[in-house]
């Protein structure tokens, strides 16, 4: 079955499905986990987000999906939904960008990059210039080894609602090879997940 089409439309239906699941997840939250959870949300861009976007247009490294999504988007933060999942604003990936330069991912069809999220377990995604989205095995892009989780931007979209939809029906904070989202933690096909650390607070 093909995938519907990459666009501001589905971005705003796949914004408005997390948006449902989690916010009903909370409902329950700290009965189910014995803690109040902190701010999940994912935030609609306003003009500030929107200005950022076009920025980050300009930066040779960004893919047309990173545009879109932005433009459409402008954070994900979901700090309880596992061990967390963020997509970082795009001003925090001009800024990184700016101090940190591309990070090269060796395992890429065109190995240079840029940060488009993080996990709560240390690892960072990784969008390379071709679309492909990566995940680190430690907390540094710099030097890591990396896991491929998709193939574009929409594809790790879908696995990131996969992962929320599976947490707000089990419970269960780490995903297992095999099951919708287990790509998010590192594991595509066959192998193993990288090592985690503990969340950190806040």
């Amino acid at each position: 079955m093909d995938r519907p089409p990459y666009s501001t439309a589905w971005l705003a239906r796949w914004r408005q499905e997390i948006g449902d699941v989690v916010g009903a997840m909370l409902l329950t939250f700290e009965e189910t986990h014995g803690f109040a959870p902190g701010d999940n949300r994912v935030r609609v861009a306003d003009e500030d987000d929107r200005r950022a976007a076009r920025d980050v247009a300009r930066e040779p490294l960004a893919s047309g999906d990173l545009l879109t999504f932005y433009e459409s988007v402008g954070e994900v933060a979901l700090p309880d939904v596992g061990n967390g999942y963020f997509v970082h604003p795009a001003r925090e990936l001009l800024r990184r960008l700016s101090e940190e330069g591309a990070v090269f991912v060796p395992e890429a069809d065109d190995p240079h990059g840029v940060v488009i999220g993080s996990d709560g377990g240390g690892g960072l995604f990784v969008a390379d210039r071709g679309g492909a989205v990566h995940r680190t095995r430690t907390a540094s892009p710099g030097g890591s080894e990396f896991d491929r989780v998709a193939d574009d931007l929409q594809e790790f979209l879908e696995l990131l609602r996969a992962a929320v939809v599976r947490f707000a029906e089990t419970g269960e904070p780490c995903l297992s090879p095999g099951t919708p989202g287990a790509e998010l933690r590192g594991v595509r096909d066959t192998g193993s997940p990288p090592s985690s650390a503990p969340r950190p607070d806040g």
